[in-house]
């Protein structure tokens, strides 16, 4: 496979997890979907096998829940579930009692996260809660994530095409995925 082939295909994290563990990628099954884009295309262009993160993919322990999630609680076995998840939206709002959801701060506090434990910085469930409030207060768009094409897509699709609707951007998403070309909504438009 080319890097273009590669590229301009449209991957699922299951075929992801088993193309990256048929190529010997480390912990692959244990990995993002765009750690293991970024891993196979460093593979693609080096043939190198390399591991395409810092932060750990080992969790042994108790996990943070099991102790019962409290402010002062230092993140060390994060468990991404409903109820952390609840913990903090709830902590948030009694800080900022009207707070609106922004659209992308969880993925970014998640980042956030990792960032500050893959640095060996220590934080509580405050600092979690902390920087959710902040990043949902970001007045600022977030900057686009490489590998959100679906996302984008449907949002550009929706904001650019006349008499757009949900449907009908689905349509072009399935019409797009099939063609060789990359999976944004500019080389759609470009190649109907």
């Amino acid at each position: 496979m080319t890097l273009s082939e590669f590229e301009n295909g449209y991957w699922y994290a299951t075929e992801l997890k088993e193309f990256g563990d048929q190529l010997g990628i480390p912990a692959a099954k244990r990995l993002r979907k765009d750690e293991l884009e970024k891993a196979i295309i460093e593979f693609i262009k080096s043939g190198k096998v390399q591991s395409p993160t810092k932060r750990s993919l080992s969790k042994s322990g108790i996990k943070d829940i099991e102790k019962g999630l409290i402010l002062t609680l230092p993140v060390v076995n994060y468990t991404s579930n409903k109820e952390t998840k609840d913990f903090i939206v709830s902590e948030a709002r009694k800080l900022v009692p009207n707070l609106k959801r922004k659209s992308g701060a969880r993925y970014r506090l998640n980042r956030w996260r990792e960032e500050q434990l893959t640095k060996g910085n220590r934080i509580t469930y405050r600092d979690l809660v902390n920087e959710y409030v902040r990043l949902n207060q970001t007045e600022e768009q977030f900057k686009r994530i490489p590998h959100g094409r679906y996302i984008y897509f449907m949002a550009d699709f929706l904001a650019n095409e006349k008499d757009a609707t949900r449907t009908k951007a689905i349509q072009a998403w399935k019409q797009l995925k099939k063609m060789d070309i990359p999976k944004t909504y500019l080389a759609w438009s470009k190649a109907r």
